[in-house]
């Protein structure tokens, strides 16, 4: 089958929503000009853009390879312009014909941003505000949409490819493309603004602690007791806000897993990247068009348990699946770790007591404060500071419950000092010095001595 054809009488959707400018565009390039005046540049490209979509076969483009698919559009582009006699340089018909390649399978303009590794969010505001977070810094690009119907055709595009839709009976969407990056889309009449799309994308490389002491994240110390904690099989919660690097964090953290322990991870939307060859990976489930089908983290966090797993994982507790998330630390899943929104590790006890509550309403506050103090060993505060960089602010160890309080430790904070020339913060990761209630555990693993020396305690411990 032929993968271009002429089919005049058959006119895409694209050709319909611009007519009036193609006969526009079409009168200018009928006349043969020797030069294309440049306000009529964009009109002319719209022009070859339509008359390419008129004579495309859809069905035969998404069959073939992208890189075929390219060739053949960037001849037709090649085509169009020498029978109109349009002055395009070759890198202008490279460009043009990439662009319709990224409207026909990809994602439109923002294909590009997607391919680029230095990017971690898309954030489009309908169609003539796309912008991008680089090195925790959000910058207006200068791509833009056709129009609000053409932002929509691409949430479209990506709800039909996990089999949802998008719509004004559906007007919002948690997706994930086919990269792993998350996508949330919302539409009128919620959004005000036109069609709204955000993406997380996903991160290809594995960020390691070497990595996070290169970029500040973490000192050298903290970060050699960030590792000896999830060795020894703390169950750690890591808090913070949106965009914060909780995520990179837990994927690091999990890292030092022992390849011999079986993991059993839950997530909204697949992120986590664990290295070990026995993991389990469980996603949630939204409900179908009818309302049906739903399964939620708390769902699969009680098959989880049935499982046998040695570690759980939960990419970010939200709900009423916290409640058994600590039944299970309490019940030998030691080593089990998960992340929260919070803007302080206080407030994120404070979170998990409400989202237990959630679950378990009917047991008094002291039961689940007990319940958490017991669970829990560590929680890492993280934040992505006014520079763009993601730090660790703060590593609390939760010591226990008196009377109805929970208690907690402070071992490592991030004081700060000051601004450098380049617009970087100057601060340090300062130990308390403080011997952390868990050092039995640390010992039976044999690295109590180890963790002791990150806090700067020279006190040689002697394993019994």
């Amino acid at each position: 089958m032929a993968l271009f054809g002429r089919k005049v009488n058959t006119p895409s959707p694209v050709v319909e929503a611009k007519r009036e400018r193609t006969q526009t565009a079409e009168a200018t390039v009928g006349k043969a000009p020797a030069k294309v005046a440049t306000p009529f540049v964009n009109d002319v490209k719209e022009f070859i853009r339509e008359q390419i979509f008129t004579r495309i076969e859809p069905l035969v483009a998404v069959k073939v390879s992208k890189q075929e698919l390219m060739d053949s559009v960037t001849r037709l582009v090649s085509d169009i312009a020498n029978e109109r006699k349009i002055l395009l340089n070759q890198d202008e018909q490279f460009a043009l014909g990439a662009s319709i390649v990224d409207e026909m399978v990809g994602l439109g303009p923002i294909e590009p941003l997607l391919r680029d590794p230095s990017i971690a969010d898309v954030l489009i505001n309908g169609p003539r505000k796309i912008y991008v977070e680089r090195h925790g810094k959000l910058t207006l690009t200068g791509l833009q949409f056709r129009s609000d119907a053409h932002v929509l055709h691409v949430a479209q595009r990506i709800a039909s490819s996990i089999g949802r839709r998008i719509d004004e009976s559906s007007p919002m969407l948690d997706a994930r493309l086919a990269d792993g990056s998350r996508v949330n889309v919302i539409i009128p009449p919620l959004s005000l603004k036109g069609p709204c799309i955000s993406i997380r994308k996903f991160s290809k490389s594995m960020m390691d602690f070497a990595s996070f002491v290169t970029q500040g994240t973490v000192s050298p110390a903290l970060g050699s007791a960030l590792e000896i904690a999830a060795r020894c099989r703390l169950n750690i919660i890591i808090s913070g806000g949106t965009g914060s690097g909780k995520t990179t964090l837990l994927n690091a953290l999990s890292s030092m897993i022992d390849p011999g322990e079986r993991i059993v991870t839950i997530e909204d939307a697949a992120e986590l990247q664990l290295q070990q060859e026995h993991v389990i990976q469980l996603e949630t489930r939204p409900p179908n068009i009818e309302g049906r089908g739903e399964v939620s983290q708390r769902d699969l966090m009680r098959n989880a348990l049935r499982m046998r797993p040695d570690r759980i994982i939960v990419g970010e507790v939200r709900g009423s699946e916290a409640f058994d998330m600590m039944q299970a630390m309490n019940t030998g899943h030691n080593g089990s770790m998960s992340t929260v929104h919070a803007n302080s590790a206080r407030d994120a006890l404070g979170r998990i007591e409400n989202m237990i509550l959630m679950g378990a309403g009917n047991l008094p506050i002291r039961a689940i404060r007990a319940q958490i103090a017991s669970a829990l060993d560590l929680v890492v505060q993280t934040e992505r500071m006014r520079d763009g960089v993601r730090r660790v602010t703060e590593v609390v160890e939760v010591v226990g419950l008196e009377g109805e309080v929970i208690t907690l430790g402070t071992l490592f904070a991030y004081k700060y000092e000051g601004d450098n020339p380049d617009g970087t913060l100057r601060g340090t990761f300062e130990a308390t010095q403080v011997r952390p209630h868990f050092l039995p555990r640390l010992a039976y693993f044999g690295l109590a001595s180890a963790f002791l020396s990150t806090l700067g305690v020279q006190e040689h411990i002697v394993e019994e």
